[in-house]
């Protein structure tokens, strides 16, 4: 598989940009993942769109699932 360099350079300002509107997501995150991420914890994901339609759905943590969230999380060069 290659990888675009562009397209990565991209992510990274993407990721920057969503970092700086959402500045508490990172740090929720962080406090997950030293604490709570483990195989069998339930995630709970819910969306409310701004005419009050919900969507709602869970997972439940693999040890594949806690591989790519670090992984993910490793990016964030803020994160160390």
């Amino acid at each position: 598989m290659n990888i675009n360099p562009m397209a990565l350079m991209t992510l990274k300002q993407k990721f920057a940009t969503f970092n700086q509107d959402h500045p508490r997501v990172i740090p929720f995150f962080n406090a997950i993942r030293m604490s709570s991420m483990e195989v069998g914890t339930v995630i709970d994901m819910k969306v409310t769109t701004p005419d009050g339609a919900e969507k709602q759905c869970n997972i439940k943590v693999t040890q594949n699932d806690i591989d790519l969230f670090n992984t993910i999380m490793s990016m964030n060069s803020d994160n160390q």
